[in-house]
């Protein structure tokens, strides 16, 4: 799910989501498109009255909220801290572990009482874009007021979750609500009498764009001492398009790996060049295999290619 700051409409007594749930999910129908859209609901009534100031209005104004609800979360871990990496069309289900702490009074194991990680990206409560899951947390309690959680973040890059400027640093939060008998769709829906708890802060690793590396070394075979090229292109994941890209003036290695060996060392650093293209020479010594490898940078991940081997004569 994607929750990016937007105008708020009003149904009712209450203004719905000041948030962006996709135009896809909009079709899902049973328990986790309730989760999603209800979590929105108490979110806007939560981060309005944070504000002091209505859904409505940039003034200062009386706001209904639900009451700060006695939970906590601590060891938060996303995706066994390994880097997000995201597709032009994937769907990433990320999973997330942490622990929830409540006072004795909250009741974990009531039906309408649901919590859930999710990422933001920016400034806490008022981020430029939030990732959760499709579904909530699933708790198991490990003593009268802990509880040893799961859950799943999922992530759709062809349906709007992300785009290009995304990708980098992201936090972690948790949050939990105890909707007490409280029905969100009803037109009776007391927001006062729902507790809510909303906390952030947490490390989270970082949401890359993947990239995708070719190698071609020719010709082959080739006569020893001749001169081979190895050519290739570097691109990622376009968010925005759905597309892979090039990228340009990155720092790739060429590898290689003599035949019957295991070990790469490295050749030579070039630079990828306009739409991404790469082109180096060598001259060819004995058998063995040649391959592109890029580190990766901040906002893309690192990826390797398998290599193409030249038989020298």
């Amino acid at each position: 799910m994607r929750i990016r700051a937007t105008v708020a409409a009003v149904t009712g007594a209450l203004a719905l989501s000041a948030f962006v749930v996709p135009g896809a999910h909009a079709a899902d129908s049973g328990s986790a498109s309730t989760y999603r859209a209800d979590v929105a609901k108490v979110l806007e009534a939560a981060r309005a009255a944070d504000s002091g100031k209505s859904a409505f209005s940039t003034s200062a104004a009386a706001v209904d909220e639900p009451y700060a609800l006695d939970v906590t979360f601590s060891n938060i871990k996303v995706n066994k801290g390994k880097a997000i990496v995201v597709g032009a069309t994937t769907h990433n289900v990320v999973p997330v572990t942490y622990t929830l702490t409540h006072a004795a009074d909250v009741d974990i194991t009531a039906a309408d009482f649901l919590n859930g990680p999710y990422l933001y990206k920016g400034t806490f409560g008022n981020a430029d874009n939030e990732l959760w899951g499709d579904a909530p947390g699933t708790c198991t309690p490990t003593s009268s007021t802990t509880a040893s959680c799961v859950a799943k973040i999922d992530i759709r890059a062809n349906e709007g979750y992300l785009i290009n400027s995304d990708a980098g640093t992201w936090k972690a939060a948790g949050f939990a609500v105890a909707y007490n008998g409280q029905d969100p769709s009803s037109s009776t829906f007391d927001i006062t009498k729902v507790g809510v708890a909303d906390q952030g802060g947490f490390t989270s690793p970082k949401v890359q764009r993947l990239s995708k590396l070719t190698v071609n070394a020719a010709p082959e075979p080739v006569l020893k001492g001749k001169t081979i090229t190895v050519t290739g292109k570097l691109t990622r994941a376009d968010w925005e398009t759905n597309k892979y890209v090039g990228l340009s003036g990155q720092s790739v290695v060429l590898q290689f790996r003599k035949a019957g060996t295991t070990t790469y060392t490295n050749v030579k650093g070039i630079k990828s060049a306009a739409g991404g293209a790469l082109k180096t020479t060598v001259k060819a010594g004995v058998d063995g295999y040649y391959r592109f490898t890029f580190a990766g940078i901040a906002s893309t991940a690192a990826v390797t290619t398998a290599g193409d081997y030249v038989d020298v004569e």
